[in-house]
């Protein structure tokens, strides 16, 4: 097993190598607007997950992925050159879930803002139930109290 930095240090530099690599030397037409948003390296350091967005729809997404996937011997051998690590890491590409999970707790900080917001207009009229002070107070001596007490 590799030393953890070492394996973030490779995780950052595979990341950039192939953000790069495939800005200037894919030419896939099916390859849209991609971002390699994180690459993870495992422990012995054999094995990349590349993690990737892209800016479309289902369709530019499907073929970006078949886009990358027929590169992956490309964008190995490129890692491979630049690193100059004796075993050169297989690459897995993963489409990153961030921005669909982004987008749905965007949609339910929303809800519970609306929620917010009729729970305030509800609480603007209203009125205590009980007494206006429920809290009890020390009882204060009064003149029958004080005739008892002679």
């Amino acid at each position: 097993m590799a030393d953890p930095g070492r394996a973030r240090r490779l995780s950052g530099r595979i990341r950039q190598i192939v953000a790069s690599t495939i800005e200037m030397q894919i030419k896939d037409p099916r390859l849209g607007m991609v971002t390699i948003t994180d690459v993870r390296v495992t422990g012995d350091l054999h094995d990349a997950t590349v993690f990737y967005t892209v800016l479309g729809d289902d369709d530019q997404r499907v073929a970006s992925a078949a886009a990358l996937e027929s590169a992956k011997g490309v964008l190995r051998s490129e890692v491979g050159r630049q690193t100059g690590v004796r075993f050169t890491p297989t690459l897995a590409f993963v489409l990153d879930a961030v921005p669909e999970g982004a987008a749905h707790i965007e949609e339910l900080l929303a809800v519970a803002a609306q929620a917010d917001r009729r729970v305030e207009e509800a609480r603007r009229g209203a009125r205590p139930a009980g007494d206006p002070d429920p809290y009890r107070k020390p009882r204060e001596a009064d003149a029958d109290d004080e005739a008892r007490a002679d």
